[in-house]
């Protein structure tokens, strides 16, 4: 007994390393792709630097432009990677430095294509966006300073001081590039030690690291930060800093004007910050996730004003409506984020008055009260981000009035805030790490159905501002609110966001640019007709959902017949501006009740009970306890239903599994009719520790006996005889739903939920939680979808830990020292054969496995096992049972 619980104690630290070696792996990797990005995108530009002149370039533009473009994107990649293992500075530099070689390689393409033409566009172009990330830059070395990463910080240094004096040698040709490239030069030789230290300690596992390239672990890094947060918010500030700087450099006359060689730093910033809103989506960051999807469309609609000017030679100017809904939702999202951090309500107030500005000023982004407002957003945006990053660094933490207005609303007594954990944004069905996107999706309609109210009879369609405001934020941002919803198992909204995502899109283009006259009538409405055909199956399906979805469902079926309408020349006055504001105003309350409603536990702002209600749909919270695992009273209250005869949902060290107590012999009946061809699907058996088996210790096989004590508890199932003993459990009659005349499956799951409630019930009778046929259920709120109101109660523990079934072993003939595989599952072969092996060794007087037995003349197949396998694929019986193996899988 002491030498089997000595080989567990033994297996499992060792388990434990590897799986710690196994993710500080991949972190290592991360870690050196973008180091040594870095290295080379420095190498390319020092290269670069070194052998051009003025007026003559070493590498050719364009060539330059696509090589920083291909590094840009693998920087990228490294620090996307090492946001999700909680190394957020090292990220945001990898980020940082991404964005300004992807910006300034668009802008070296243009000049390659003599789209920017003159050494003056040039200098025009990338100093706005150099003196952003120099300052960016600049805070990212001084926290890193702080937080004493002296490589990090001699990194950002260097790249910094290589933007200012790339900023000098454009403004002063005199200048020279001598210095911007000595710059580059450190940064090769720094970043091509470290990481080349970092790849030889991933290629050798460890075992040789050169001084100064030790890599600090995610727990120092927690332990550091005191708390879990989104990392990535960093980059989004970057972001704004650097449109922010773009748009005051012509108020301050650093340049004379927006024009077509600052958009690509605009859309860089655009698309880095759509990059921002996914990845707080994956941090369960619902607030910032809004808020950086909303400034996307900031940042498209003013790389579009400035694309637009050149190509047209007139400034685009935006219809009032937009900009002022803008900040409504501006004002209420910030409102709603002064609950969390008084800082970061203050914050979202300067882009309320950003929009505000829009909607004064005709021409917004070209007049200078705009521009003033984005100076004010740079000063603000740089100090937040100085605060942002020090307070992840240092465990002194300057005050941003966190939780100071979540205290006074709680003292109130009026209102009741959520819980912010992982609960909250559990997906309907399925697996996911997404927040739910519901607020910012419904924000989008609304900015879309306010944009499509302008006119622009008499205008160029591409002069009004119109095109980006539909088909950024009703399509693009729809499309990905629709891809969140998908992941989380919202069917019916994910098919929604989706479906109007594309029909804003092609409504926004063929409306908005310029095509509309071309293809106006007959083909154009077959379009639509078809898109509304589409949309009544969504409004027939919001019938099941709740009433407000069928509102807005069959809202946006009036402005497809707006759409309709205008498309044949028989539009009626002042409809189509009827219908959008209807639909908008849907929207908006969908967006504020959704904010509203992950904000506040109560009171909640209502959606309306389904119009048709249908039998398991709506993840049955309302029908049968959903209680949360981790708490020890769900656990007791789960144990009570099934001591009074109930069945119910449980998680497992796989996947979920519908469980009755062996002791109530009717439960067991009723857990095995549930299933669908229950007749060829038997129950296996489950305790909490094999002490439960005490008693009838003298009718189990010694060698059976310390095989169960040595692999248990795990994720191994145990195919033994059936035997008598099984009266101990108090089954009665119900005794031959579980296994098959011949033999049993038994197994104690190494799951604390499962075993504390076996504890609490005594043995119970287990099949899998989905009906027969179907794929395992993988989440606490597929379990009542699949099995309706039969099922009494769920134990709800979010998405499974694994989704590949336990490891059958087949214990029928270990009466003769064999044993054999019915299916390997999360436990490997050879780790089973390893402890039959320490235990048949114990057993000096029984009977050996012929595996085992060493041939003399060969001492080396000494360590090497054989086992016989079952000669068919029977299930839990021998040979000459009739039973399948699918049988088997669907209870195990």
């Amino acid at each position: 007994m002491r030498q089997n619980a000595s080989i567990r104690r033994s297996a499992r630290p060792l388990g434990a390393l590897t799986m710690a070696a196994a993710r500080s792996d991949p972190q290592s990797l991360h870690f050196s792709v973008g180091v040594l990005g870095i290295s080379a995108g420095s190498l390319l530009l020092l290269v670069q630097n070194y052998g051009s002149s003025p007026g003559k370039h070493l590498i050719p533009s364009t060539a330059l432009g696509i090589q920083l473009l291909i590094i840009a994107a693998l920087l990228a990649y490294a620090g996307v990677c090492r946001i999700s293992s909680q190394s957020s500075l090292f990220a945001c530099l990898c980020l940082t430095v991404s964005a300004l070689w992807c910006g300034s390689a668009l802008i070296h393409i243009l000049a390659g294509e003599n789209i920017i033409t003159t050494e003056n566009e040039l200098r025009n172009a990338m100093v706005p966006g150099l003196a952003a990330f120099t300052l960016a830059l600049l805070v990212i070395c001084l926290v890193a300073v702080l937080q004493r990463e002296i490589v990090l910080s001699f990194i950002a240094l260097s790249i910094c001081l290589a933007c200012a004096h790339q900023i000098a040698g454009l403004a002063n040709l005199s200048f020279g590039q001598s210095a911007t490239a000595t710059c580059y030069l450190l940064v090769c030789l720094v970043t091509a030690y470290f990481g080349s230290g970092r790849l030889l300690s991933y290629i050798t596992h460890g075992k040789i690291q050169p001084p100064g390239t030790h890599l600090r672990s995610k727990i120092s890094l927690k332990s550091a930060q005191g708390q879990e947060a989104n990392d990535i918010v960093a980059v989004g500030l970057v972001m704004n800093l650097l449109s922010a700087c773009v748009l005051a450099c012509p108020l301050l006359g650093v340049v004379p004007q927006l024009f077509l060689g600052l958009v690509p730093w605009l859309w860089t910033a655009g698309v880095f910050q759509l990059g921002v809103c996914v990845l707080s989506y994956r941090a369960l960051d619902t607030l910032a996730a809004t808020f950086y999807g909303f400034t996307v469309i900031l940042k498209f609609s003013e790389g579009y004003c400035a694309l637009v000017r050149d190509l047209t030679n007139q400034e685009p100017y935006s219809p009032v409506p937009f900009p002022t809904v803008f900040s409504v939702l501006f004002f209420v999202l910030a409102l709603f984020s002064c609950h969390r951090s008084l800082l970061d309500g203050f914050y979202q107030l300067f882009f309320v008055a950003y929009c505000i500005a829009i909607a004064a000023q005709p021409r917004g982004f070209f007049q200078g009260g705009t521009q003033g407002v984005q100076a004010a957003i740079f000063v603000a945006t740089a100090l937040i981000l100085l605060v942002t990053l020090y307070n992840k660094a240092s465990p002194k933490k300057i005050p941003t009035g966190d939780g100071l207005l979540k205290n006074l609303l709680s003292r109130s007594g009026k209102f009741m805030l959520r819980t912010q954990d992982k609960d909250l944004h559990a997906p309907y069905l399925g697996y996911s790490k997404y927040a739910d996107a519901e607020v910012l999706g419904h924000g989008c309609s609304v900015l879309a159905a306010f944009a499509i109210t302008a006119s622009t009879a008499s205008q160029d369609p591409l002069v009004v501002l119109i095109l980006p405001w539909a088909v950024v934020s009703g399509g693009l941002l729809q499309l990905l609110c629709g891809s969140v919803a998908f992941a989380r198992g919202k069917t019916l909204e994910s098919t929604a966001f989706i479906f109007y995502g594309v029909m804003w899109t092609v409504w926004g283009l063929t409306r908005f640019g310029g095509l509309y006259g071309d293809v106006r009538g007959f083909h154009i409405a077959m379009g639509i007709i078809s898109f509304m055909l589409f949309n009544i199956l969504v409004t027939a399906g919001a019938l099941f959902l709740n009433k407000a979805w069928f509102v807005y469902a069959l809202s946006f079926e009036l402005i497809l017949i707006s759409f309709l309408l205008d498309a044949v020349g028989a539009l009626p006055y002042g409809y189509d501006i009827g219908v959008t504001i209807i639909f908008g105003l849907v929207s908006f309350y969908f967006f504020l009740a959704n904010l509203f409603n992950c904000t506040f536990q109560t009171p909640q702002l209502p959606f309306g009970d389904p119009l048709i209600k249908l039998n398991g749909f709506g993840g049955g919270r309302d029908s049968c306890p959903h209680l949360p695992a981790r708490k020890a009273t769900s656990v007791q209250q789960i144990a009570e239903i099934m001591k009074n005869g109930g069945i119910c949902g449980m998680p497992t060290d796989t996947v979920y599994v519908l469980v009755a107590a062996c002791n109530r012999p009717e439960a067991v009946k009723k857990a095995y009719k549930v299933k669908k061809q229950a007749q060829e699907r038997p129950m296996s058996l489950w305790i909490s520790s094999i002490r439960q088996l005490q008693p009838v210790r003298q009718q189990i096989n010694p060698l059976l006996w310390d095989f169960m004590e040595a692999a248990w508890p795990s994720s191994i199932s145990l195919v033994i005889p059936r035997a008598p003993w099984m009266e101990l459990f108090g089954l009665g009659d119900s005794s031959k739903y579980i296994g098959t005349p011949q033999s049993i499956a038994i197994r104690n799951p190494d799951c604390t939920v499962a075993t504390h409630l076996i504890n609490l019930v005594g043995p119970i009778a287990v099949t899998s939680a989905n009906p027969t046929g179907e794929a395992d259920t993988t989440h606490h709120n597929q379990v009542y979808a699949k099995l309706g109101d039969k099922v009494d109660g769920v134990l709800c523990d979010g998405p499974s830990p694994e989704n590949i079934a336990s490891t059958v072993v087949d214990c029928t003939k270990i009466d003769s020292g064999q044993i054999g595989f019915f299916r390997v599952g999360l436990i490997p072969k050879s780790k089973v054969l390893q402890i039959f092996e320490e235990i048949q060794r114990k057993h000096r007087n029984g009977q050996l496995n012929n595996g085992f037995e060493a041939d003399i003349t060969d001492p080396e197949r000494e360590s090497t096992p054989q086992f016989t396998e079952p000669e068919t694929d029977s299930g839990l019986s021998p040979p000459t049972s009739t039973r399948s193996l699918s049988s088997l899988e669907e209870s195990l």
